[in-house]
């Protein structure tokens, strides 16, 4: 247990720091509507990778087989990713605009529920999280003897990690919050919504020309990750 605990928490600590869209979401949330709001919405991350961590684990040759040979997969994530940006992009210029009009009043409430919804979604549709977590459960299940109790306390530990650094984070954006007037907070956000739709054209372009997607998603996690 020791030895898959050392193994564990680097891991969680790379996936702390993966640049992404979550990560500059779950940073702009903290700095913007506080603490709560961004753990709520980082809960529902880490629920979409545990959804994940499970299909992994019950059917990994098929979903594998599925992500190798089907690109349709990435251009359906993509093609969410950009669509949510889109939105993104018009729903906060109109709040903008909302704000500075004398003649309309704004209340803001944060919904927890929704954010930790949108946690889960924004992680969800991406596919390259499931190819993620099916990398290291190839590269490390069979040196976990693929031991139920063995691999929850190992996935439960990456994620632990995770969770732990990335209160840090939240915490550190949400100092950000008194020095943010309502433009620059729309400026952040305009920015998180552009990164949304640029990560979503990456998909879509893996999507569209799967035979320049360099090795297998075995051979990605092995480049990155050490084994034990």
């Amino acid at each position: 247990m020791i030895e898959d605990l050392l193994t564990a928490i680097p891991l969680g600590f790379f996936l702390a720091f993966l640049i992404g869209p979550v990560f500059f979401v779950l940073l702009e949330t903290s700095a913007v509507k506080g603490a709560r709001a961004a753990f709520a919405l980082d809960l529902g991350v880490v629920f979409a990778d545990i959804v994940f961590i499970l299909i992994a684990y019950f059917s990994t040759n098929q979903l594998l087989a599925k992500i190798k040979d089907d690109p349709a997969l990435y251009i359906f994530g993509g093609a969410l990713f950009v669509t949510y940006g889109i939105i993104s992009l018009i729903k906060n210029k109109k709040s903008y605009l909302s704000q500075n009009d004398p003649t309309i009043v704004v209340i803001k409430k944060n919904n927890y529920i929704e954010l930790f919804i949108k946690g889960f979604f924004l992680n969800f549709i991406n596919i390259g999280v499931l190819g993620f977590w099916l990398g290291v459960l190839i590269v490390f299940g069979p040196q976990l003897d693929m031991e139920t109790t063995r691999i929850t306390f190992f996935f439960g530990t990456i994620l632990g990690t995770y969770l732990f650094i990335d209160i840090f984070k939240i915490l550190a954006a949400k100092k950000l919050n008194k020095k943010l007037t309502p433009y620059r907070i729309y400026k952040v956000k305009r920015i998180i919504s552009i990164i949304i739709i640029v990560s979503g054209g990456v998909l879509l372009a893996k999507g569209i020309f799967p035979k320049q997607i360099n090795g297998t998603i075995e051979d990605q996690i092995e480049r990155r990750i050490p084994t034990i």
